[in-house]
Parts: structure tokens; sequence; C-alpha cells
């Protein structure tokens, strides 16, 4: 089967395959489809070793445009170093639900690159064609709400990847008046949503997230809404991982509410720290400053030398009140040190990379199991303050981290 796909493909590829290009790319699609496991995984290879550039043809115009940097020679080297698989996507994407072939193909590519890193040049070309043809300015954003279609509802329910959703009467509570759904949609997709977000409109900046998501509580009256608090976001399809959609998503979401109610003054988050207990277990202490090894080694006495405890609630709520300050001591470390870096917490390099502000820690926030386990059932709030989002931004892309005094001052 992968012979004749590749087959299929150069065809397509041809100038003769280029006049009937739909017709060649919804045959190729629908066999791609068919394919299992080994012969994907065997295309896959192909697609790195038969679809590359010409080394010799690169050299040559690189050389031509060395030696004459000229408009001419540019476009030469850019057309001798493109990949002809970059060609072939493009024309595959033609095909009646061509993109959606090539969303199934990136998800299938991303499961294989671990273990075969030699395909990493495929997945760069698609990664570089989906981010063009997922860029924020093609997508539409929609409210979700309880007259949605059924099948929209059902995917929000099992695509929520933050807060499980406990059934219809819990996703009813979250599309009461009080609280927002929003996601993108791509023309060539229209019924499949691509990312989605979740906002409570509160009173004050939320400290938990159990009010935020109990079914049973009432909603509450529009003059009380004064803070937009974004507490999930969900990707709905992994072939898109690494394009960016959720960071538009946020800032177009906070700029309509803020039309639609101007009475909201803050925007903020209420967000996990899904990787402080996996760092707090290997930190190294001596590369640990002064303060934050003191509340290392005080945390860890009162944990009975044992971090596991913090991921039991009894055994959590038990430690003394210097021991609370300790974690919180560490966790703002992790969060201002260590989220700069690239094995920093993926939520926070997420949102302060997107311009936010850390602003405050919150104990016991999350009593959930998976709370627990990914940090001692702290959450965070960062502050989204419209105005100075791309400062904040560019001070995070050198390396720092905007901060409000109250986390500053546990350092």
């Amino acid at each position: 089967m992968p012979r004749q796909i590749l087959t299929e493909c150069r065809r397509l590829l041809s100038v003769r395959g280029e006049a009937n290009s739909p017709v060649l790319a919804a045959g190729i699609a629908a066999r791609l489809d068919a394919l299992d496991d080994v012969q994907r995984s065997r295309f896959f290879e192909r697609l790195a070793s038969d679809f590359s550039p010409e080394p010799k043809a690169v050299l040559a115009a690189a050389q031509a445009y060395a030696a004459a940097p000229d408009a001419t020679r540019q476009i030469a080297l850019a057309h001798a170093a493109e990949p002809p698989r970059q060609e072939l996507f493009r024309r595959l994407n033609r095909a009646p639900g061509g993109t959606a072939a090539i969303v199934r193909l990136r998800r299938a590519l991303l499961d294989r690159l671990p273990k075969n890193p030699a395909l990493a040049a495929v997945e760069s070309d698609l990664l570089h064609l989906l981010s063009s043809w997922f860029n924020p300015g093609f997508l539409e954003m929609r409210r979700v709400d309880w007259n949605s279609p059924a099948q929209l509802l059902e995917q929000i329910i099992r695509h929520e990847a933050v807060h499980e959703i406990d059934g219809w009467d819990d996703l009813r509570r979250r599309l009461r008046p009080d609280r927002r759904c929003f996601a993108f949609f791509h023309p060539q997709l229209p019924d499949e949503p691509l990312i989605f977000v979740e906002v409570a409109l509160v009173p004050e900046m939320a400290g938990a997230i159990a009010p935020l998501i109990d079914k049973r509580a009432q909603p509450l009256p529009a003059e009380q809404f004064k803070v937009a608090v974004f507490y999930s976001i969900s990707n709905c399809q992994p072939g898109l991982r690494g394009v960016s959609l959720g960071n538009f998503l946020i800032k177009r979401v906070a700029e309509q509410l803020k039309r639609e109610l101007p009475q909201l003054k803050t925007f903020c988050t209420l967000s996990p720290i899904p990787g402080f207990m996996a760092w707090l277990t290997k930190a190294r202490p001596e590369s640990l400053p002064a303060k934050t090894l003191r509340a290392h080694d005080e945390l860890h006495a009162a944990c009975g030398a044992d971090f596991a405890a913090l991921t039991h609630a009894a055994r959590l709520a038990a430690l003394p009140g210097s021991a609370h300050h300790a974690l919180w001591r560490l966790a703002a470390h992790y969060l201002v040190y260590v989220s700069p870096l690239a094995q920093g917490d993926p939520v926070a390099r997420f949102h302060l990379d997107n311009g936010a502000r850390l602003e405050r820690l919150n104990a016991q926030a999350n009593l959930a199991p998976k709370g627990l386990k990914q940090s001692a059932g702290l959450m965070v709030n960062y502050l989204y303050d419209l105005a100075r989002i791309e400062r904040h931004h560019d001070r995070f892309a050198h390396g720092e981290v905007v901060a409000s005094r109250a986390v500053s001052a546990l350092l």
C-alpha cells in the first residue's frame, strides 16, 4: 500500500497532477486513513527520505546567492531549499476534507516522533504549513452555550482537559449566564472546535477551583460581575499541537467580554501548576538560593523527609503554618526562576509568554487528586492587564517573569 500511495503522491506533484489535484488528493487522503500503523510509519519514513530537498541543488543555489545576493538568486535558493513534501501537503489540502486529513496525519506523526527523530524534518514542514493555515486571522470565535448543537456540547465534555466535566448537569452549570465558554473554529472544520476556554464571571479574583465548578451553585446576578476568571483552556485537536491558538483566544475573549460587560475590571486566570511537584521532588538543594534552601529543608522536615505527604489532603492540612509558607516560597521560586527555562512549567510559560503577570499563589486551591499530585493543591492567578500585555511578553521573552509584589515578597 505505501508504494501505491507514493506513486500517487509523485503524480500529484507532477504538472499533470496539478491540473487534477483535488481528485488525486482525495484518493490519497482516503488511502492514508486506511493505512495500518506499520504502513503509516513506512509512509512517514519515505516522506523524510524521498521528498526532501536535493542537497546538490541547494548547495549550488546557496553558492550562487552568496556570490551575488540579488532577488532572483534569493528566490532560486528558497525554491531549491523547500522540501517537495511541502508542496505535496499543499495539494493534499485542496481535496474536500484535505485539511482535516492533514491534521490527522500530523497527529499520527507526533505519536511516532519520540521514537523516530529522523521524522523531525517532516514534522517541521507540517507545523510550518498548519501554523499558516490556522492563523488566528482565519479563525472564527464562537460562544458555546446550552443552545449550541448537541454534537458540539458533547465535544466540549469529551475534550475538557483541566477540570473534568461530570455529565450534562455539570456542563449546563458551566454554561449558565455567569459563565462563558468560547471556542475557535476553522472554515475547513466548521463543526470541530479547535480549542475552547471556560470563564467564570465573579465579584473578586478566585482563589479556589471548587466554587467555580460546583454544579449545585446558584448563578450570580450580572451586577456582581467584576472579574472574569479564565479557569480552563483545552485543545481539541492533537494534530495542531504547537500551533499558537490559545494565546489569541484568551485575548480575543477578554476584548469581547470587555465590550459586552463594561463593568468587568479584572481579567485573570485560576491556573494549575502541573510541573511543580515533579520539580520539587527532583530539585537539587545545593542549586537553590539561601532563603529558598531554608524553605526546602523546613518543608522536607515537616513532611517527614517525604514530599509525597503533600499529595494527601489530610497530611497537607496538618502541616504547620511555617511549612505552608515554605511551600509558597518554593512555588514562587519555581514559577519565577524556572518558568523562563525550556523545562519550566508549561502552563506558566503559556500565560507569561502571553503577556500575563504572575499575580497570586493560592493554598489548598485544588484538593482533587490531580491537583494534589501535581502541585500540592496550589493554584496560581495570572493577571491579564490588557494595556501591558505586550510589555510583559517582551520581558518574559528576555527571561524575566513579571510578578506582583505579593509573589516577589516570597523570594
